[in-house]
């Protein structure tokens, strides 16, 4: 399919700052026309007509009236993350564009993180760590003279 016959999707930008990682930008591109907001902008009259639908990647570009009001053909707006808290769901509703999302793409490293918290503190190893490198005196008032502290920190004290 050439470029041009692909459906438009619009995005803040590729790379940067805010823009959608290159990588995904790459994958987007083998099914969507690219439509940056900045070409948007400069040829809002060409454009809007080919941009059927709008990746909102880290809460960008941001979903307001005006922008659905000059986007007659859109129909899907693919948020990159979990929530949509960001979208106004009601009014993009009553323009008749769908809304997407992806809610379990960070459920296992959200349950790693979650699991590797908890294990944290019940073994309190920021604590450990903390006093491996600082050494007992920071926490205990020891002084730093009793413990040799190469052996503390070659030792399982602070895991």
């Amino acid at each position: 399919m050439a470029e041009e016959e692909l459906p438009g999707v619009l995005i803040l930008d590729i790379g940067g700052t805010h823009g959608v990682l290159e990588d995904l930008a790459a994958l987007l591109k083998k099914h969507f026309h690219l439509i940056t907001m900045k070409e948007f902008l400069e040829n809002k009259e060409e454009m809007s007509k080919k941009i059927q639908s709008i990746f909102v990647f880290e809460c960008r570009p941001t979903i307001d009236r005006e922008l659905l009001e000059s986007l007659p053909n859109l129909k899907v707006i693919g948020n990159s993350g979990v929530g949509v808290d960001h979208l106004d769901l009601k009014m993009i509703s009553s323009f008749g564009v769908k809304v997407t999302n992806t809610p379990h793409a960070v459920a296992d490293p959200t349950a790693d993180i979650g699991m590797a918290l908890m294990l944290a503190s019940a073994r309190r190893l920021v604590e450990g760590n903390v006093l491996n490198f600082l050494g007992p005196s920071y926490f205990f008032g020891i002084p730093h003279f009793c413990f040799d502290r190469d052996y503390l920190s070659e030792s399982i004290f602070g895991m």
